[in-house]
């Protein structure tokens, strides 16, 4: 993608005001949840940043995707944690919304470390040699830090101070989030209009199984450790619903690849369609088949 207005001023505006909007939600003791809630808190965490890339790469291998730039961006998707649209549907699905700020703003500290490794490790293994530049570990860690964790921080520092003026802005800046997110995702594939067809019909099938697959192994996994129906489905939100902004981000600017950020662009209009069922079968499948809450 060329350096444009999209690129250099919308993409880290629009995701500071995303991260800023998950800041407003949090409060210190967000963080302590982990304690209270050990084996739900390690599920989460281990399908975010651990089975989550994992899976990414077998599929991968598996679909033989044709593009490096395209596998590149899914294992770039891959490594990034969840965001506040998990929490958003998360809360609207029944699940336990408190967990799922808590994996987030968790998630989203550690995966400041995480994603320049993976990413460079993607670089290495599905480009050639002298066809891509790696991460700059130390500049990508700090970029991270700018783009989410401040905002975060200034999020909380404002909650700290107004309560409830952060509980009045909550929802304005999630609406707004939303709509920065999806014109981010329309202004990508715009831009890139005249490969989407193929790239859709290229990495969309990775996309979709790496979705669906990282809904249930959250969702069965949850169920296997004997959390209650609330968590399994905070649990499945948050291993399958990325930050897609984040993605984006990472591939335009820190990578400069217009292609790259193709296949993070998909999987989050992809997420949005499969998040629809999600918030269908917990609103109204649960309560035609009445499973209790445990």
């Amino acid at each position: 993608m060329e350096t444009n207005y999209l690129t250099d001023i919308m993409l880290p505006l629009s995701l500071g005001i995303i991260m800023l909007g998950m800041g407003l939600s949090l409060v210190p003791y967000d963080f302590k949840r982990i304690a209270l809630y050990p084996k739900a808190a390690t599920i989460g965490i281990l399908n975010q940043l651990i089975i989550l890339p994992i899976v990414g790469f077998l599929l991968l291998l598996l679909f033989g995707l044709n593009s490096p730039e395209l596998a590149v961006g899914i294992m770039i998707l891959a490594a990034c944690p969840g965001g506040p649209t998990s929490n958003l549907i998360s809360h609207i699905s029944k699940g336990d919304t408190a967990l799922s700020i808590t994996l987030t703003a968790i998630s989203s500290i550690v995966a400041v470390i995480t994603i320049p490794l993976i990413v460079n490790l993607a670089l290495m293994f599905f480009m050639q040699q002298g066809e891509y530049v790696p991460l700059p570990v130390f500049r990508t860690i700090m970029s991270l830090t700018l783009i989410t964790l401040i905002p975060v921080g200034i999020g909380m520092a404002i909650r700290s101070k107004a309560v409830d003026f952060a509980d009045k802005m909550n929802k304005p800046v999630k609406i707004v989030s939303g709509l920065l997110l999806f014109l981010i995702i329309f202004g990508v594939l715009l831009e890139n209009r005249p490969i989407i067809v193929s790239s859709f019909r290229d990495v969309g099938p990775v996309a979709l199984s790496l979705n669906v697959v990282m809904l249930l192994i959250g969702y069965l996994s949850a169920r296997v450790i004997r959390l209650n129906i609330a968590q399994r489905i905070t649990i499945s939100v948050e291993s399958g619903i990325q930050n897609g902004t984040l993605g984006i981000t990472i591939a335009s600017i820190l990578l400069s690849n217009d292609i790259m950020a193709i296949s993070p662009a998909i999987y989050s209009l992809i997420m949005f369609m499969t998040a629809g069922f999600i918030i269908a079968w917990a609103n109204i499948g649960l309560k035609t088949i009445n499973i209790p809450g445990k």
